[in-house]
């Protein structure tokens, strides 16, 4: 796998330093809720952010998966939003969701996902992502909690893959493009 890394792009260090000030971000936010804060991961990408920043929050919390796809075995998003694995509470109008996703691209899943969970009735929802890359943006979108800007390379380690390989790796790397440009 390492061979097909043109170079690290985030390295171990720096996901810890961006999950500390997520954290941190988080805990000033929510401290004085009286609500439920429930963490959303966006399975499969999002598990490793999810558990380290879960492991930073000095704060009651639960947590809720989903898993939505736009890219399948793709290098670009299809625009197509689907759910294959959705949230089941009765609790939405009482508790505060923080969507973590591993990226964002255009946009469309996550925006498409505030608006689906706010007419569920959630009493609020923001979005909490590793990576952003806004130069790919396709919808006015604009996460309330962002690990780091990066160029538009394609990218995995750290639960971001390509073709479901490369999840493993303990930090976010680009892509040699001769392996995916086939």
């Amino acid at each position: 796998m390492i061979k097909d890394i043109e170079r690290k792009l985030v390295s171990e260090e720096e996901i810890d330093e961006i999950t500390s000030r997520i954290a941190s971000q988080i805990y000033d936010d929510y401290r004085d809720s009286t609500r439920r804060l429930v963490l959303i991961c966006i399975l499969k990408g999002s598990l490793m952010f999810t558990s380290e920043l879960m492991k930073k929050l000095r704060l009651p919390l639960e947590i809720e998966f989903m898993k939505v796809s736009s890219y399948g075995s793709k290098t670009t998003s299809s625009g197509m939003i689907n759910i294959h694995l959705d949230i089941k509470r009765e609790d939405l109008s009482d508790a505060d969701f923080i969507i973590v996703e591993d990226i964002i691209d255009s946009g469309k899943t996550l925006s498409h996902l505030v608006q689906y969970l706010k007419e569920k009735g959630a009493c609020s929802v923001k979005t909490c992502t590793l990576l952003d890359k806004p130069s790919r943006r396709t919808v006015d979108f604009v996460p309330d909690y962002c690990g780091r800007v990066i160029p538009d390379k394609f990218v995995v380690g750290f639960g971001l893959d390509y073709a479901e390989k490369y999840r493993n790796l303990p930090y976010v790397g680009i892509l040699k493009p001769e392996v995916y440009e086939n």
